[in-house]
């Protein structure tokens, strides 16, 4: 039986982007929209939503509202949530602009004011900004996670944390930390969420010396470790990683051009001469306790988990083959876009599932390459982050694209590797682990993801078994409009939500 939502506009917002819009990843699966929606009771396309998921899936986007100064990098946009919510075998659908400083201006001004990656921070039509490289506008549209019952969406280049109802969308302001937000630095989007302890684990970095930090965020919500990571040089780390007692941090040989710097250009060189190198700390050390393990050179955007074991420290991450490739392929996009994005797909970047074994005994670097298969962004059971795992459920890319066509259930200790494609013209979003409701066993739940359907003209929210990937969605949800594709995700469980249960209807938590 089709179930139909009650669906209804709440926000529209005016866009300034040219109506002959030709950019790649501002049109086709990249079109940005403009209005916010609340949809209860999501229409079931297929199957039935499943009664013990029990939570929010949370999906942040690059989403802009303004055209860029100069060249627009699908990195710029401004960020956006979305939210799908199941309770008692139903599912309900919110999206919020996230309201940074940067978006409330410059919709105030009713045009562009800061300057995206792919710009000179010289065209800054304001004399302060943000991120590591200063003048840049803080979209917070890169990553989400949830701390303390609170959305917290980032920016990948340091900046604000921006707090929102994880089930309303509702914005509730920047977070404080109760006055122990390091306001100087800001924080890098991949903050991490410790389920087992209920710390929020952070790093940020700068131009500025020491180049990079690591800070714990107690369970009740204050800074209480903050430790400078000492690097020879501006460095452009993007995510960490943790065990039950080391943090793993990164200097990565894909950073800013040392001369151009000097002249306050920000052009990213990789240097294939230069090793990777990996900090590992006690989560409570201090700098003198920084071990530093040298490893392949390489760049990597994402690491899945991290954990102990005997003397050794186990890291697994996305090894880049080609971290900033010449050439891009011929992917149907005009010659010039090919150039500037050459570097965005996952083919292009060559990126495949790793492992590194630091050796605190000996300081030996062990690595080895886990797949021949081309995947990123990977997810994992939340209560196994840090701790001894198994799977992996990652994204594939379409060739010379930065689109998500399917998805790969990884089996870490055999091998063994499960796919689901998404079909021509259909694309996803990272893919959030959320277990079930009383399940035992690290693949006991679903895998839940939103699609951006160029066939259908719609968006829909796929709920997948996450033991049986391959078998296809167990139930697909239509929502309100086309969404634009988008990355970065998170799953909160409804214990871990206030309100979630004490009302009767998921509608009550929404406080409607």
């Amino acid at each position: 039986m089709t179930v139909r939502a009650h669906s209804e506009i709440v926000g529209k917002f005016l866009s300034t982007l040219p109506d002959d819009d030709d950019h790649p990843y501002r049109t086709g699966p990249w079109r940005p929209q403009t209005t916010e929606w609340d949809a209860d009771d999501l229409t079931v396309v297929s199957g039935q939503v499943p009664a013990d998921l029990d939570g929010v899936y949370l999906r942040n986007t690059e989403n802009p509202l303004h055209p860029a100064l100069k060249y627009y990098h699908p990195f710029d946009g401004d960020g956006m949530l979305h939210i799908v919510g199941f309770r008692d075998g139903k599912a309900f659908y919110r999206n919020r602009f996230v309201r940074t400083d940067g978006f409330l201006e410059e919709n105030e001004a009713g045009g562009p004011l800061w300057p995206g990656i792919a710009e000179p921070i010289e065209l800054a039509r304001r004399d302060y900004g943000w991120g590591a490289r200063t003048l840049m506008k803080d979209a917070s549209s890169t990553d989400v996670v949830v701390h303390r019952g609170v959305a917290l969406t980032s920016h990948y280049q340091c900046g604000d944390l921006y707090r929102l109802d994880p089930c309303t969308g509702a914005d509730l302001g920047k977070e404080d930390w109760n006055g122990t937000f390091p306001s100087d630095w800001g924080v890098s989007a991949h903050p991490k969420v410790d389920d087992h302890t209920g710390e929020l684990l952070f790093f940020n970095y700068s131009k500025t010396a020491p180049h990079l930090r690591y800070g714990v965020v107690s369970p009740s919500g204050e800074v209480v470790h903050n430790v400078d990571v000492p690097l020879p040089g501006p460095r452009l780390p993007h995510d960490m990683a943790f065990t039950q007692n080391y943090v793993i941090l990164n200097d990565f040989p894909l950073f800013w051009d040392l001369g151009l710097l000097e002249h306050n250009i920000h052009f990213p060189r990789f240097h294939p001469d230069t090793p990777s190198r990996f900090a590992v700390i006690p989560r409570r050390g201090d700098t003198s306790q920084i071990r530093w393990f040298e490893a392949a050179p390489t760049y990597v955007l994402h690491f899945p988990n991290a954990y102990e074991d005997g003397d050794e420290i186990v890291l697994d991450g996305f090894f880049q083959g080609d971290p900033q490739p010449v050439e891009g392929i011929d992917n149907g996009m005009k010659p010039k876009w090919q150039q500037i994005f050459r570097g965005l797909s996952l083919d292009g970047m060559q990126t495949r599932l790793h492992r590194w074994r630091f050796n605190l005994v000996t300081g030996e670097t062990r690595e080895e390459q886990l797949t021949d298969s081309i995947t990123e962004f990977g997810m994992i059971n939340p209560g196994y982050a840090g701790r001894p795992y198994r799977y992996t459920y990652a994204a594939t890319g379409k060739p010379g694209w930065f689109l998500f066509n399917g998805l790969v259930r990884h089996d870490l200790h055999t091998g063994a590797e499960e796919g689901f494609s998404f079909g021509d013209g259909v694309f996803g979003s990272e893919t959030a682990m959320a277990p079930r409701t009383g399940g035992r066993d690290e693949d006991d739940g679903y895998l839940v993801t939103l699609t951006t359907d160029m066939n259908t003209d719609a968006s829909y929210c796929l709920v997948f078994e996450a033991a049986r990937v391959g078998d296809g969605p167990v139930c697909t949800l239509a929502l309100p409009e086309r969404i634009s594709s988008g990355t970065h995700s998170t799953w909160a469980a409804g214990s871990e939500l206030p309100r979630w249960r004490e009302t009767d209807t998921a509608a009550g938590a929404l406080g409607l």
